[in-house]
């Protein structure tokens, strides 16, 4: 059976999102983009400055994100693509009624995600940014169909657990 669904990967900064679904679309054999590759300039300078981001900076970049998923669903393609998601509203905007669109919500404490965020080099998103992504986060509801992975573990581990969640075989080894 191929698998045919389209992943959101949500989280807070430093949740690790980009290698958990890379390693995901790995193991199911589909295509990946990181989100954030989807930002206007203005957005990433604004980051890059502490200066977190407002409403009406996101809704061009998730207009974008949404984009992308309307056309691997025009092309019949699955994929992974991460997302921060933090509002029910951004998520309603990247899912809304696609039903062949999954959310993949990457948990964690504020404490455990700090020291992560603390000790990685070269991201944009600095780590006192972090309490504003605590802030603003909505945890996704059960009429969401979320899928929930703890990020306690190892990257692998945590694709095993979603992988398990989704009930599918994967395509390649974790």
């Amino acid at each position: 059976m191929a698998f045919d669904t389209i992943l959101v990967v949500m989280g807070v900064s430093g949740s690790g999102k980009t290698t958990v679904a890379e390693m995901l679309a790995a193991a199911l054999g589909v295509e990946f983009l990181e989100g954030d590759k989807l930002h206007p300039r203005a957005n990433v300078e604004k980051m890059k400055s502490g200066t977190p981001l407002t409403d009406q900076d996101r809704w061009p970049w998730l207009r974008a994100i949404a984009a992308k998923i309307d056309d691997w669903r025009t092309q019949g393609k699955a994929g992974v693509i991460t997302c921060s998601a933090l509002k029910r509203a951004y998520r309603d905007i990247l899912i809304g009624d696609r039903r062949e669109v999954r959310l993949v919500y990457l948990r964690g404490s504020h404490q455990l995600i700090h020291e992560r965020m603390a000790a990685r080099r070269g991201h944009f998103m600095p780590v006192g940014l972090l309490d504003s992504q605590f802030a603003v986060l909505e945890e996704p509801g059960p009429d969401e169909r979320p899928i929930v992975a703890d990020v306690g573990g190892t990257p692998a581990g945590i694709v095993a657990e979603i992988i398990r969640q989704l009930g599918v075989a994967p395509r390649a080894p974790v």
